[in-house]
C-alpha cells in the first residue's frame, strides 16, 4: 500500500491526541486531561485533540507529525480473538474502533510516524500487533493494588529509563505480540513496549503526563517530539 507523505515541517510539530469518549446526556462527548497537551507543549510540540471519526484518518495521517493515544477504560477483546473478562469496564466502542483503525493505518501507510501510547493506548498498540492482555490483575497479580492510583518503581530495559511512576490500571499486557518489552514493574508486570525497527513507536502502561519524575514522564514526550523533528 502506498505510504502517506510526511507532513511539512512546522516550528512546532503537530501532535494528534486521541481523547476518551463518553455518553453525556445522550450525546457522545470527548474528554482528555489537559496535561497531555501541556507535556507535548513543554517538549516543543503542539498538541491537538482529535475526535474519534474514522473518516478523518487519511487527513490525520497527512496533517499530523505524531500521535498520542491516551488512557481510558478497558478494550473489548472479542475483535482480537478472546472473550472479554466480566470485571472489565469497556471503553466506548466508537473510540475503540477509531483507535484500532488509526493504528492499522499508521502501520500500513505511515509506519515511520512517531506514536506514544499511554495506559489503554499501550494496550491497544499491543493488541493490534497480535498481543494479548491480562484482563483482570486482581485474579493474577498479588500486588495489583500497587498499580491502581499508586506510585511504584519501573525498571527500564534496552536503554529506557528506570524510576518511580504513577499508575492506574487493572489490566496489563501479557503478550506484547510483535512489539518488544522495554520496561517492567517491580513485580514483573510489563510496563512499556516499543518497536525497535521504527523511529518511535512506544507504549507505557503508567501515566507519564502525571508522573513527577521527569525521566519517567516528560522524557517520553520529549522523545516523541524529537522523533517528529527527525
Amino acid at each position: 500500500m502506498k505510504q502517506m507523505p510526511v507532513p511539512s515541517s512546522q516550528t512546532r510539530p503537530l501532535i494528534a491526541i486521541s481523547p476518551d469518549l463518553l455518553d453525556r446526556n445522550g450525546h457522545e462527548t470527548i474528554r482528555v486531561t489537559s496535561a497531555n497537551a501541556q507535556r507535548v507543549w513543554d517538549a516543543g510540540g503542539l498538541g491537538v485533540v482529535v475526535p474519534p471519526i474514522v473518516a478523518t484518518i487519511p487527513d490525520l495521517l497527512a496533517r499530523f507529525d505524531g500521535f498520542v493515544f491516551t488512557g481510558g477504560d478497558d478494550p473489548k477483546t472479542e475483535p482480537f480473538g478472546r472473550t472479554t473478562h466480566p470485571e472489565t469496564t469497556p471503553v466506548h466502542p466508537v473510540r475503540q474502533h477509531f483507535e484500532t483503525e488509526l493504528l492499522a493505518a499508521l502501520q500500513s501507510q505511515a509506519p515511520d510516524r512517531p506514536v506514544l501510547g499511554v495506559c489503554l493506548g499501550m494496550q491497544m498498540m499491543a493488541l493490534t500487533r497480535g498481543g494479548s492482555l491480562d484482563q483482570y490483575m486482581p485474579d493474577t497479580t498479588p500486588t495489583h493494588r500497587d498499580h491502581w492510583e499508586s506510585n511504584h518503581t519501573v525498571a527500564g530495559e534496552h536503554g529506557y529509563p528506570s524510576g518511580e511512576v504513577r499508575s492506574k490500571h487493572h489490566q496489563a499486557v501479557s503478550d506484547p505480540g510483535s512489539t518488544r518489552v522495554v520496561a517492567r514493574a517491580h513485580d514483573g508486570v510489563i510496563e512499556a513496549i516499543d518497536d525497535p525497527s521504527l523511529p518511535f513507536f512506544v507504549g507505557v502502561q503508567w501515566h507519564p503526563e502525571r508522573t513527577d519524575d521527569p525521566s519517567m514522564g516528560q522524557w517520553f514526550f520529549d522523545r516523541l517530539v524529537q522523533a517528529c523533528r527527525r
